[in-house]
């Protein structure tokens, strides 16, 4: 009998069974049995949970049906307004006054929405929360022109969707603009943008003297995090691709002479069995066990200290976790106290979050394998299971070396107080050097002597992919490639050859990643062609950067000073996913005019207080013409703004809106007051908007959000993905210049030379 007949016949045996139940209530047993694909839904019950955390005693005595109650409930939705943009308190004042008065006494599925509520402990009514999950804002037809203003606004950079609790660590890091940051397990990067955020807080200042350096061990989820950084647009972030238990000491300029770089602060949220996510992944329900926990200390630890060993010295660290586990929580940040032997404390944070509601971490706690057995100490734990549980997985043995750690100001955020996520968090500053950099340093490298570097030996790669290089007979071995120094010391040149491993990428197997060029100032032939936009003396053009070495350059970057400094002196030593902004892009067609470069849509805040030319100054009433009618004519602005264009000839300008003090009423997902952009006009007087093709035949200009040289002026992939109801991340591997416009921007790739 095939498999279908034995499951007809099991139906028809199962309607004999019920009789003359009545069809809809089967149907209804049918719709809440599961998924409707036949799946059979998540359980959210996990005995051997319930026991370890009661055991544990995380929760307070009488609150844990609150706190099981809470994490069986979805997780509401929180959004975050991009607080250093000059228009942020008009998105505020347009969601206070239009979209949440909207939710007032409206019922979605039988249930009454709350308005939404700024949280409490979140600086300047900045980020809100409501008791609308993901699921219900995406699908309910009531909430449509809500959830099209967060996606709108999501995709320019205007707001961020992200978990209430994801934005406690870089409150606790207090950035300063002029602080260096590394963000160690940065991707998909919602803490990364409040970083970038903090360093921009004043406006004022296109290039901050801090920068964050952000970094992922997966090479995939790097473009998902280039992808987010690039809405805010800053030339302040870098983007790598290394173990964060291994990430290399970088080196850069200052004062005339290279020297290791230190951080400032350090974002340190590392992987994690995620057991205070249950409420967002269900999955967790059925797959928590111990081991997890047991399995990512180690790499915790190890991520932990390699940050520590980077910190300078009154630096900040944030530890952090979506555990509520404390052999992934406590037990790290106690190991850690211990191995640096008083170069790192905790600091005490609890007043700097006022209204966010905490429990103190814990002094005291036992370690369980995955089949429920108990240690309480390290002597107890046999020889057996001594590959699996490790004694840095205890709190001290001794009392007085335990108080002194202070483990009570880590911060462990249970779900149920403020209907959050569960999370950790605990803050470390540096007081000293750790233990093991106090040594004395290594001896310098002797160059060998001529005779022997051009000795027998000596040659070239080879298919094979090794070298002999000659000194001692060295052979390079299979997936390294060779980087030779050359030195002149007293008239005569030496040569240091230095075994790197070669970076792997995109699916190739021996791919290097090409460091970024710098140009270090005018692109041949251009010199004059910079009078275009009148860029001034103070334009920092030793600060540009390309990604082709041969042929035109297609796209110019733009960098601060300081991540200038380290990649001219770190471009074998890190691998560079993305940096920088981009801020001119070469337009086809235009080589006949007086340049060939637009202004980029992304990096006009950067640009902007450079340009003393081709700057067209519009009213409230050329705003809305700007916004409402496609292609305008200039016939149609106010003659104060025609007469300042009719004359510029063709091509780029750079259009200034109005002052952000003023407020004009747009509907969800228009350009703002206060901001600026790159436009441009075409012979017949029609204004080009920022989202038309490339160099299109109409002389429409194309703008950050176009596909790059299409044919067809499709959307590049800049925007796909953020904010989508899949959350998906757009086309990170489409080439740029592809005939259907697909994925434009930094995410893809950008003709890099071999």
């Amino acid at each position: 009998m095939g498999r279908r007949a034995r499951v007809r016949r099991l139906q028809q045996q199962q309607q004999r069974s019920e009789g003359g139940e009545d069809a809809a209530e089967r149907g209804r047993k049918r719709s809440t049995a599961g998924w409707e694909g036949g799946y059979p839904e998540i359980v959210k019950e996990n005995k051997l949970f319930e026991h370890y955390y009661q055991e544990l005693k995380i929760v307070p005595e009488g609150e844990w049906e609150q706190f099981m109650g809470a994490l069986r409930e979805p997780l509401p939705a929180t959004l975050r307004i991009t607080g250093y943009k000059s228009h942020a308190k008009e998105i505020l004042h347009c969601l206070k006054n239009k979209y949440f008065k909207e939710l007032e006494d409206l019922e979605v599925d039988g249930q009454k929405v709350e308005v939404p509520q700024p949280l409490s402990w979140y600086p300047d009514e900045l980020a809100w929360h409501t008791n609308l999950s993901r699921k219900v804002l995406r699908r309910s037809p009531q909430l449509e022109k809500f959830h099209q203003f967060l996606v709108s606004e999501t995709e320019s950079g205007n707001i961020s969707r992200q978990e209430a609790v994801s934005m406690i660590p870089p409150l606790l890091l207090s950035v300063q603009p002029h602080h260096k940051i590394l963000d160690m397990c940065a991707a998909p990067g919602s803490k990364t943008t409040q970083l970038i955020e903090m360093l921009h807080a004043d406006l004022n200042t296109p290039f901050p003297e801090g920068f964050v350096i952000a970094n992922d061990v997966d090479n995939k989820r790097c473009y998902l995090l280039v992808h987010q950084a690039k809405r805010l647009g800053s030339p302040c972030i870098m983007v790598v691709n290394h173990d964060a238990a291994s990430i290399p000491r970088l080196q850069m300029d200052m004062d005339g002479r290279k020297e290791m770089l230190f951080y400032d602060r350090i974002l340190c949220d590392v992987p994690c069995s995620g057991d205070g996510t249950m409420r967002k992944n269900i999955d967790v329900w059925k797959k928590w066990t111990t081991l997890n926990s047991l399995q990512l200390h180690g790499l915790q630890l190890r991520i932990a200290t390699r940050g520590a060993e980077q910190l300078a010295l009154g630096g900040r660290m944030v530890y952090s976790t979506c555990s509520l586990n404390p052999v992934e929580d406590e037990a790290v940040v106690a190991a850690l106290l211990e191995k640096s032997e008083g170069a790192l404390e905790l600091a005490d944070v609890s007043s700097e979050l006022p209204g966010l509601k905490w429990m103190p971490g814990l002094s005291h706690w036992k370690v369980m394998t995955k089949d429920g057995q108990w240690f309480a100490d390290w002597d107890e734990v046999p020889h057996s299971r001594h590959t699996q549980i490790r004694p840095t997985m205890f709190p001290p043995k001794d009392l007085e070396n335990l108080q002194a750690l202070n483990l009570q100001r880590c911060l462990r955020i249970l779900p149920h107080h403020q209907n959050t996520g569960g999370f950790f968090v605990a803050v470390l500053v540096k007081t000293s050097s750790m233990p093991w950099n106090k040594r004395q340093p290594k001896p310098k490298v002797r160059f060998p002597p001529r005779s022997e570097l051009y000795g027998d030996g000596v040659g070239l790669p080879g298919s094979g992919g090794s070298m002999a290089v000659g000194i001692g007979g060295q052979v390079c071995p299979k997936g390294y490639f060779l980087v030779i120094h050359v030195e002149t010391i007293h008239e005569a040149f030496y040569v240091l050859c230095v075994f790197t491993r070669s970076f792997q990428t995109r699916g190739s197997s021996d791919f290097k990643v090409t460091p970024w060029p710098v140009l270090g100032g005018l692109l041949g032939g251009t010199r004059d062609k910079w009078r275009f936009y009148g860029l001034d003396a103070a334009f920092p053009r030793k600060n540009l950067l390309t990604r082709t070495m041969e042929g035109k350059k297609r796209q110019l970057y733009m960098v601060s000073k300081e991540l200038r400094s380290v990649l001219l002196n770190n471009s074998e030593r890190v691998k560079v996913i993305n940096t920088g902004i981009k801020v001119l892009c070469r337009s086809n067609g235009a080589e006949e005019f007086d340049c060939a470069f637009r202004l980029a849509q992304e990096g006009i805040y950067t640009l902007y207080p450079f340009i003393k030319s081709r700057i067209v100054t519009v009213s409230l009433e050329d705003v809305k013409t700007l916004l409402t009618q496609e292609n305008p004519f200039f016939r149609k602005f106010s003659s104060e703004t025609y007469s300042q264009a009719k004359d510029m000839g063709m091509w780029w300008v750079a259009w200034a809106g109005l002052p952000s003090s003023l407020s004009v009423p747009l509907a969800g997902g228009g350009h703002h007051p206060g901001q600026r952009h790159s436009w441009g006009y075409s012979s017949d007087g029609a204004a080009g908007g920022d989202m038309a093709g490339d160099g299109s035949s109409d002389g429409a200009a194309g703008g950050d959000m176009a596909g790059d040289g299409s044919f067809n002026g499709a959307a590049g992939g800049d925007m796909a993905g953020d904010g989508s109801s899949d959350g998906a991340a757009g086309s990170d591997t489409a080439k740029v210049g592809s005939p259907d416009g697909a994925a434009g921007g930094d995410m893809a790739e950008e003709s890099l030379p071999q």
